[in-house]
């Protein structure tokens, strides 16, 4: 059974490589919010789309105090290769092993073309800054997340 977060809730530390290896932790953001979103594959369709949506909105975002990291298992090699083609300026956080994804209720069985696989159900995860979760979205769509979630909060023009 998959652990999902909800509002209230302490959020589960991480300490990530990002795009250049460099390592980033949920602790680095404490007293900042931060929208931090799971996606499945760095380069692939709609990953692409919903990443391009939050570099679209990330001065909106920025300027109501919020960061954003995306968090996928890719390898750092490809995550550098995803910011490059897109233009990406939020880390991308590499979690090959799924221990992140796991804690956050990102990873588990979902239903892709039908079939019922294991991977990444993707999903956005807000942390306040006192580190609790202000919100969660499991399973959104990659087209039209981000409009939501600016809407869920009260960000959209």
């Amino acid at each position: 059974m998959i652990m999902r977060l909800s509002a209230g809730d302490t959020a589960p530390a991480w300490t990530a490589p990002d795009a250049d290896e460099k390592k980033h932790s949920l602790k680095d953001f404490k007293g900042r919010n931060l929208v931090i979103y799971f996606y499945p594959a760095a380069l692939t369709p709609g990953c692409t789309k919903q990443a391009c949506d939050f570099r679209d909105n990330l001065k909106l975002l920025a300027d109501a105090d919020f960061d954003v990291v995306g968090i996928s298992p890719d390898k750092p090699a490809k995550l550098a290769k995803f910011r490059e083609t897109h233009d990406l300026p939020f880390p991308l956080l590499s979690d090959p092993d799924k221990t992140i994804l796991e804690a956050y209720g990102a990873w588990g069985e979902k239903t892709m073309y039908g079939k019922k696989v294991t991977g990444v159900i993707r999903s956005t995860v807000v942390v306040d800054p006192k580190g609790k979760v202000a919100h969660a979205w499991y399973n959104v769509k990659a087209t039209g997340h981000v409009a939501k979630l600016l809407r869920d909060l009260d960000l959209s023009s």
